[in-house]
């Protein structure tokens, strides 16, 4: 008997892993009383709540197009039976038409709030999303708070964390970058040495007139390896080439979006060319974009504010591993929440840079950690976060 329950537990697993239905594994009913995701008795029913939330940076932070100090943000709750799901929507102002903004989060969430109670079974995750994905065409970041507090729902539900339930190695997750903003020499100097000795691999923005300058300042601190996000800072795809081979001979491991995502066919060329891996940024946002960028990048870069949570991530994760691509995960400037969030995929890409919730001074979770540079995923259930 115990054997078949844990049989039946597995069988569970893999049928959220592959976005089929729960009720379908174990047959209508069978599956509250398994997992005893009822456990009052009663016909339980979603809640949502939310409220806005401003991050404060630690540092300004400046890339090639401007410069900030706080991030807006929505935090979420989704309670089912006693059982409470966290989640968060993360706005920076620089990409308001993808994401949305405050007031608009705000309205669509209101939206969201007023229809999950018609949903009674959590478990039903594609029908779910799918429904709140079709409430309207952008509104990504308020879709990804919903996303991840849905997971993190029916993860605690099923008593386990969502790298379990994808069937991964937690101790495959690699290390993540940490990223060095556009400063003045001294400045990045001082960043530097802050975290030279804390991280396996840093992320540098470029994509300004000083960017050798950039590295050649870091480069006098440390000679750990580099990430390079240029956020489409190069227009000239001859000037663009010949950075990525000055970045090589200075230990740079990868290029993220080098060039603008309107001159794609210049990307192409450069990524033809590039004697390091290209990988795309601005130049992706959700599932359907995967395809088209085949042969113009090496890889892709996925944010769950981008590409609207865990649900849609994972597919990408799927997609671009058969078309024969790399993948990273990256992130905003985001609590633990939505990092641990993105943390439970890490052990299947190549690159991570979640380094979000410690560019912040006011995190209200607890989750995955940083130890030695290393991704490090705790066994908690669900996003594998607890409320400070």
């Amino acid at each position: 008997m115990q054997n078949r329950r844990d049989f039946l537990k597995t069988a569970a697993f893999a049928a959220l892993g592959s976005g089929v239905v729960i009720n379908d594994v174990f047959g209508g009913e069978s599956a509250p009383k398994l997992f005893n995701i009822n456990k009052s008795g009663v016909n339980a029913r979603m809640k949502l709540r939310f409220f806005p939330y401003e991050l404060k940076l630690r540092h300004v932070f400046t890339v090639a197009t401007y410069s900030r100090t706080t991030t807006p943000d929505v935090q979420v709750e989704i309670e089912y039976d006693g059982v409470i799901g966290y989640g968060e929507a993360s706005m920076p102002p620089y990409l308001q038409k993808e994401l949305g903004t405050m007031e608009s989060v705000l309205a669509f969430l209101k939206k969201v709030q007023d229809i999950i109670g018609q949903f009674s079974d959590p478990f039903q995750l594609e029908d779910i999303l799918a429904y709140v994905d079709k409430l309207s065409p952008g509104d990504a970041a308020a879709k990804a708070a919903v996303d991840i507090a849905l997971h993190d729902l029916v993860g605690k539900l099923l008593r386990a964390p969502w790298y379990k339930i994808w069937g991964l190695d937690k101790e495959k997750a690699p290390s993540t970058t940490f990223t060095i903003g556009i400063d003045t020499p001294d400045v990045v100097r001082e960043k530097t040495r802050e975290c030279a000795e804390q991280f396996n691999i840093l992320k540098v923005k470029l994509g300004r007139e000083n960017d050798k300058e950039m590295i050649e300042t870091i480069r006098s601190v440390t000679d750990l390896p580099i990430a390079v996000d240029a956020n489409q800072g190069w227009t000239d795809k001859h000037y663009a080439i010949d950075m990525i081979h000055w970045l090589k001979e200075k230990g740079i491991v990868m290029i993220e979006q080098p060039m603008p995502k309107t001159q794609l066919d210049d990307i192409a060329w450069v990524t033809q060319q590039s004697p390091l891996p290209i990988f795309a940024d601005e130049s992706l946002q959700r599932l359907s974009d995967v395809a088209g960028l085949k042969g113009a990048f090496h890889g892709i870069n996925i944010k769950l504010m981008k590409c609207t949570g865990m649900r849609e991530g994972w597919k990408m994760v799927t997609l671009a591993r058969a078309l024969g691509m790399k993948v990273m995960v990256g992130c905003m400037t985001e609590t633990s929440c939505a990092c641990s969030a993105a943390a439970q995929f890490s052990p299947a890409v190549d690159f991570a840079d979640l380094d979000g919730n410690l560019l912040i001074a006011n995190d209200r979770f607890k989750g995955m950690e940083v130890v030695k540079g290393k991704i490090t995923l705790p066994d908690l259930p669900g996003i594998g976060v607890v409320k400070l």
